[in-house]
């Protein structure tokens, strides 16, 4: 009986294995997976990139080059109607008045030359890592200031923040693959860590969303990437900076609107 029943299942054993080398082939279907938004923006028809707190770098504005790009492709997204303005001075503003006294300025206004500044106070503020940019955040929080904004474009969703986009080196081990040939000839790609000086760049943006019916702050989220390379390669910062948001643009698009993460399933035929 024993015996029958080994000789059954190797019968049965065979059959399956011989069914399945018959799917010799196989489609590829495209999938897209939803993801709804963060935040509701359905009382909203109109969007408004305001401008970003941001140090001085002589390579980047990180500023004006992160309100061109979201603005950009806000556009192409047709998520909401962009609203096309010059962006506020938040810096000096946060700067010079403070929060508690800061004034929105008229729209045709906002690309006048600022106040005139003693000697000492004419340098634009050094912005190197985060603890920078702590002293400036009392300007998001100020409800009075960003309601009289919105009153101004006709009660939009704000979106300002923080950007920090810096250099940074970094020393360490790193694995890479190392090619070689064995006696026989045959290819050989082997792990090895090796210790190397690396540099780049850091992007650390804050996107601050703000309701322009009431000034008050409806989300705010933080997003860290960064980028190295080896120490010898010259990248341009413009270069890695485009990189860098590129990586974190579907996450801030995704807070607006649904957003679909497409894939493929694999089916036997």
């Amino acid at each position: 009986m024993t015996a029958r029943l080994r000789k059954t299942g190797a019968s049965l054993s065979l059959l399956l294995i011989a069914g399945f080398t018959a799917c010799t082939s196989y489609i590829e279907i495209p999938i897209e997976t939803p993801i709804q938004p963060k935040l509701d923006v359905s009382a909203f028809q109109r969007i408004f990139i305001a401008g970003f707190i941001a140090g001085a770098n002589e390579d980047v504005d990180a500023n004006m080059e992160t309100v061109r790009l979201l603005r950009s492709q806000l556009r192409n997204k047709g998520i909401m109607r962009v609203i096309d303005a010059d962006t506020l001075p938040l810096l000096e503003i946060a700067k010079q008045n403070g929060a508690a006294e800061a004034a929105p300025p008229a729209p045709d206004q906002q690309a006048a030359t600022p106040p005139a500044q003693p000697p000492d106070q004419e340098k634009t503020p050094v912005i190197n890592d985060e603890k920078d940019l702590e002293q400036y955040q009392h300007l998001f929080a100020n409800v009075a200031y960003w309601k009289k904004i919105g009153e101004e474009y006709q009660q939009p969703l704000i979106v300002t923040g923080a950007i920090l986009f810096a250099p940074q080196q970094r020393s360490g081990f790193v694995q890479r693959e190392q090619e070689s040939y064995d006696p026989f000839g045959r290819r050989v790609v082997v792990p090895v860590r090796t210790y190397m000086e690396r540099k780049g760049f850091v992007l650390r943006p804050t996107f601050v969303f703000i309701d322009g019916r009431t000034g008050e702050t409806l989300h705010t989220e933080t997003f860290r990437e960064e980028i190295l390379y080896n120490a010898s390669q010259q990248t341009p910062a413009l270069s890695s900076y485009f990189e860098l948001m590129d990586r974190l643009l579907p996450a801030f698009l995704n807070t607006l609107s649904a957003q679909k993460i497409k894939g493929t399933r694999t089916l036997l035929k």
